[in-house]
């Protein structure tokens, strides 16, 4: 085997950096929601950082395929807004029912099938609901700390307009800068700290199983293996899916009560790896994703020392910077969600039920959403089977017989 290029190492590095600072606040924010301590939350970044690394080498270097995978950022927005209440044995008994659908979908060799009977655009739409409320928390931190959001906010423009890839990284640097010029930022609370793995006994819990374990499923599925599956192809690569989705599901499954909460395919940041910057050879690309997962190891062993990391910074700047690296899932979920006219009411029912954040019967809001989508839809087609049926209509002043114009709607 050839050895690995500089390029090959930037290119690792810069996918898992772009990926680790556009999703640690939101882990961490899923976290705190259950209650975790900072002990539990080091556990969490430790075995998401191992069973990335796991996966992505070991399947770059069976398949000699550019493969990436990565913690689901859907997933971890979806916890913040699910997690609500819930308990940590209960959340942790998510994760374990989410990883057996997972594992059912590859093996059975079904999983195209399974989301398939969710339109794209209902699935779409929920996640925008999800993740509205990270949008809008922008202006509401802006509220009680104006000149450090607005600052973020500023290069966010600026770093989007010339430097997308590095956007989430800048607006990092800039929000710890400023924090700590007006004194918000606690330097006194740093301190390295190795990680330790802390299990926690799953309870399942039928509502929490339904409201979290299910979406959590849905979303990882739909808004991260779905199109990491398609960067692939569209590079030119044949993975094999059903392998791919099994053994993910696999480790999920092993480390869910360590805080493993979701693995899939990455999407965004897998772009990285596939590029020509990162080698100009297609087949040794995977080199890439290799040095990816050892990047990824390295995240996971400093876990700690990055939880107390953001133990140190404000509240306002951990809000606006998940709401900013968000605003281009936001915007593609709703694109997605919204481009298919004959969907398209469907798709606002599930937004609006989501994003609502209601519970009923125990069960949260992103499971209504997919309910109230699925049943609007349904209706719909069944108003355009009816139009389809309608009888000729004869024309009482003609001796012709003329078919009335009818409109499909789904």
């Amino acid at each position: 085997m050839k050895p690995f290029s500089l390029s090959n190492l930037i290119a690792g590095l810069v996918a898992t950096t772009v990926g680790f600072t556009s999703s640690i606040v939101i882990i961490f924010q899923a976290a705190t929601t259950i209650g975790a301590t900072p002990a539990e939350i080091s556990s969490w970044l430790l075995v998401l950082g191992l069973g990335a690394a796991v996966t992505t080498i070991g399947f770059s270097l069976y398949y000699r395929m550019p493969i990436l995978t990565a913690w689901s950022t859907p997933g971890a927005a979806l916890l913040v807004t699910s997690l609500a209440g819930v308990s940590m044995p209960e959340a942790i008994g998510a994760f374990v029912f989410s990883a057996i659908l997972m594992i059912l979908a590859g093996v059975t060799g079904f999983f195209e099938k399974m989301i398939n009977y969710i339109p794209r655009s209902l699935s779409s739409a929920m996640l925008a609901g999800i993740l509205l409320h990270f949008g809008t928390n922008i202006f509401v931190a802006m509220q009680g700390q104006f000149s450090l959001v607005l600052a973020m906010f500023m290069t966010y423009l600026i770093g989007k307009r010339f430097c997308p890839r590095f956007v989430v990284l800048l607006i990092l640097f800039v929000g710890v800068v400023i924090a700590s010029a007006e004194g918000l930022f606690h330097v006194q609370h740093l301190h390295v700290r190795a990680p330790i793995p802390l299990f926690t006994m799953p309870k399942f819990s039928l509502p929490i199983l339904i409201s979290v374990g299910i979406p959590l499923f849905i979303v990882t599925m739909t808004s991260q293996g779905m199109p990491g599956i398609a960067v692939l192809q569209t590079s030119g690569y044949k993975p094999p899916i059903s392998p791919i989705v099994s053994w993910s599901g696999i480790t999920n499954l092993l480390l869910a009560p360590f805080g493993g909460f979701s693995y899939s395919l990455a999407a965004i940041t897998a772009a990285i790896c596939l590029s020509k910057e990162a080698d100009v050879d297609p087949a040794n690309r995977y080199k890439a994703t290799v040095c990816a997962g050892l990047f990824y190891l390295l995240i996971g062993l400093f876990g700690a020392t990055v939880v107390t990391l953001f133990s140190a910074l404000p509240n306002a700047l951990v809000m606006a910077i998940a709401g900013l690296a968000l605003i281009g899932t936001i915007s593609s979920s709703l694109k997605t969600a919204l481009e298919n006219e004959e969907q398209r009411e469907s798709a606002i029912m599930t937004l609006l039920v989501t994003a609502s954040g209601i519970s009923l019967f125990g069960v949260g809001a992103a499971f209504w959403g997919l309910v109230a989508g699925v049943i609007t839809l349904l209706f719909f087609r069944s108003q355009a089977s009816t139009a389809k049926n309608v009888a000729p209509n004869t024309n009482l002043f003609s001796s012709t017989t003329t078919t009335l114009p009818t409109k499909t709607i789904a």
